[in-house]
């Protein structure tokens, strides 16, 4: 019953996010009047979503034009990240129930190993160690990264020692489990 209200509340969400991008961008490129009274309405209906998005954009030197699309992308990623992560963290809770302290050991396995995923991916777009959403990440992984990079050399610019983190971790949960 919770997901199917999830489902359609994210798609309640992509359907006015798709309907403020079609008619931002009607009266954008003229195929509604920019002067009639409809497409003042949708001015003034999609401004407060698009003006975020647009500025967003002319700050990282983009188009403000692809606001747009920006948005429904947004939507739709955003919208199938929280559906998976939500079922993602029902089924590991259902699974710690049932399997007890070793439910337990599997589901710190998983965070530590989603959270060295997610440190190597902010790595590649340039997101270092002090962000504030990374911060979490390398909390969680530095107890076993640390150590394997004092050990194990980089090739030259690539460090490795995440890698051989996250087969060490998949090893250790596999013995306890």
């Amino acid at each position: 019953m919770f997901f199917e209200v999830l489902r359609y509340t994210v798609f309640g969400i992509f359907a006015v996010a798709s309907a403020a991008a079609i008619g931002s961008w009607a009266v954008r490129t003229r195929r509604i009047s920019p002067f009639s009274k409809s497409a003042n309405f949708i001015r003034r209906s999609t401004d407060p979503i698009l003006k975020p998005i647009e500025s967003q954009l002319l700050r990282r030197g983009g188009n403000p034009q692809n606001a747009e699309w920006w948005l429904l992308g947004g939507t739709v990623v955003g919208g199938i990240v929280i559906i998976s992560a939500t079922g993602w963290i029902a089924n590991q809770f259902l699974f710690v129930t049932r399997a007890g302290p070793r439910g337990m050991i599997f589901l710190a396995g998983q965070i530590v190993t989603w959270a060295i995923i997610i440190r190597v991916v902010g790595t590649w777009m340039g997101v270092g160690r002090h962000n504030k959403f990374m911060r979490p990440m390398y909390f969680l992984t530095d107890w076993i990264v640390e150590p394997l990079r004092r050990i194990i050399p980089p090739f030259g610019m690539i460090d490795i020692s995440p890698i051989a983190a996250y087969f060490l971790i998949q090893i250790i949960v596999g013995l306890l489990v």
